[in-house]
């Protein structure tokens, strides 16, 4: 396994200077934030552009993997989350265009792995979504395939606002769903497994990674932590949530050994890819490597 970090925090970064602090901090991977270059989704932990995918070269791609290389840095995959599936037609064709620019540069690159999401109209059943995902996704499905690259949907549901409630944005997020995809799509697509997510679902975890780690192509490592006022106060059905909080590693929920003993039994040996979305270690650079800092100790005895 390697251990390493997604790039999107550092939005203000240049790529070099993310590798170069995370390669002299014990880091040997990133996952790097490619949404367009030209400004696009404004949520938070989205919108980052660190390689601009429009056009990219085999010459720019090359010298990008080789002084990350001096970093002592490896590319763990691309990653662009948005919506696939969005209700709007116009938004959906602009998700859709820059999702297939990453995955020809990601070909470009030589890099076999693009994290996404499968994506969700917030007012549809997961029945009429999944229509919808074979419809619509066929091309880049095909478009990755032919590319030589898997396509990897994590497994978030996409429900912590007014503007994603009550379906989500995301419909990847149940064992019921993944069989699904697993059947349909094969091992055209992989997962991007985000074991935070399981805790707020009341999802059993290492079960869950037992049943799918064989499909598992790529792994973030995010913590959550149940706010149990806010659990009591709100609900399971509240909007938002208002009890589940994301967290760096070791200050949530997560057992973190059983994490990392089922993921050996299931004998995965790719990236760990450590996801920053903790509110308390934000605005700065300084606070965010920290948070990093923080992650990294918890993980790395685990890393082998």
């Amino acid at each position: 396994m390697k251990l390493g970090l997604l790039t999107a925090p550092f939005e203000d970064s240049d790529l070099m200077d993310v590798a170069s602090w995370a390669g002299s901090n014990g880091f040997s991977a990133l996952e790097i934030a490619c949404w367009p270059d030209t400004g696009g989704e404004k949520r938070r932990y989205a919108g980052t552009s660190h390689i601009n995918v429009d056009g990219l070269s085999a010459s720019q791609s090359s010298e990008i993997t080789a002084r990350l290389h001096e970093h002592g840095i490896e590319i763990s995959g691309l990653g662009y989350y948005p919506n696939p599936l969005h209700a709007d037609a116009a938004h959906r064709d602009e998700v859709l265009g820059h999702l297939k620019k990453v995955i020809t540069a990601a070909s470009t690159m030589g890099l076999g792995v693009v994290n996404t999401f499968v994506g969700g109209d917030r007012n549809l059943n997961l029945d009429e979504n999944w229509k919808r995902a074979n419809e619509i996704l066929a091309p880049i499905l095909r478009h990755a395939r032919d590319s030589g690259v898997r396509l990897c949907f994590e497994n978030c549901p996409m429900i912590f606002s007014y503007d994603e409630w009550p379906g989500g944005h995301n419909i990847a997020y149940s064992p019921k769903i993944w069989r699904r995809i697993f059947e349909e799509w094969g091992d055209a697509v992989g997962m991007n497994f985000d074991p935070s997510h399981l805790i707020w679902q009341f999802i059993d975890q290492t079960r869950f990674i037992n049943e799918f780690g064989p499909m598992f192509a790529h792994v973030h490592a995010k913590d959550v932590m149940i706010d149990r006022d806010g659990l009591y106060e709100n609900g399971v059905m509240s909007v938002g949530m208002g009890w589940q909080i994301p967290r760096l590693c070791g200050l949530g929920d997560v057992d973190w050994s059983a994490f990392f003993s089922a993921l050996y039994r299931a004998g995965y040996d790719g990236p760990v890819i450590i996801e920053h979305e903790d509110r308390l270690f934000e605005g700065t650079d300084e606070k965010v490597k920290r948070g990093f800092l923080l992650a990294r100790d918890v993980l790395r005895p685990y890393i082998k």
